[in-house]
């Protein structure tokens, strides 16, 4: 009796195929969001819109098996790690050695000096942010360039909040140090005492 019970309780709390989102609102609401996240733990540049679309190919496989036990971003962004680590893995099989470029954030300047110095700028991102280990990268790049809140990695992650918090401080750390060594070597180059 308890066990029927317990089932029908699910059942009722499970999404309907009507309470499913569409492949294409799900695209369409969180392709930048997916986009974002390939590039920022670990896709590289020229494999970007490989692994996006690897993403939405599993999204669309597994749509209909999305339980609504979290929210569709939460999902999202589950698949999206799983696909970026699964390509990580890959390239570093290859042995690929090529530094990539991060791909514009932002608008990009309107005068060639401003677009070299912007991809200068996310070039070295993109090398900050490689030196983190995985886990201190996620919460680093959660946090600071998603403006996500630690209750909101948690959601995500599936990590407790101390260790979010404690990820957080370290790739900060991590992140400042790194970037002090870079201003550094730049200093140096250019003759700066």
């Amino acid at each position: 009796m308890l066990t029927a019970t317990a089932e029908a309780a699910a059942h009722a709390a499970a999404p309907t195929t009507d309470d499913l989102p569409t492949f294409d609102a799900v695209y369409q609401q969180h392709f930048d969001f997916v986009w974002r996240l390939a590039r920022r733990f670990g896709a590289e540049e020229g494999a970007v819109d490989d692994v996006v679309q690897d993403v939405f190919v599993v999204v669309h496989r597994k749509l209909g098996d999305f339980e609504g036990r979290s929210s569709v971003r939460t999902w999202l962004y589950g698949i999206a790690r799983r696909v970026v680590a699964d390509h990580r893995k890959k390239r570093s099989r290859r042995r690929e050695t090529a530094i990539d470029e991060a791909g514009p954030v932002e608008a990009p300047a309107a005068d060639p000096e401003g677009k070299a110095a912007q991809s200068q700028r996310l070039a070295q991102l993109r090398e900050l942010l490689d030196q983190l280990p995985d886990e201190q990268r996620e919460v680093f790049v959660l946090s600071e360039l998603e403006q996500m809140s630690a209750p909101e990695i948690v959601e995500l992650t599936g990590a407790k909040l101390n260790t979010v918090y404690s990820r957080l401080r370290l790739a900060r750390r991590a992140f400042e140090r790194a970037l002090a060594r870079m201003r550094a070597i730049e200093a140096k180059e250019r003759g700066d005492s």
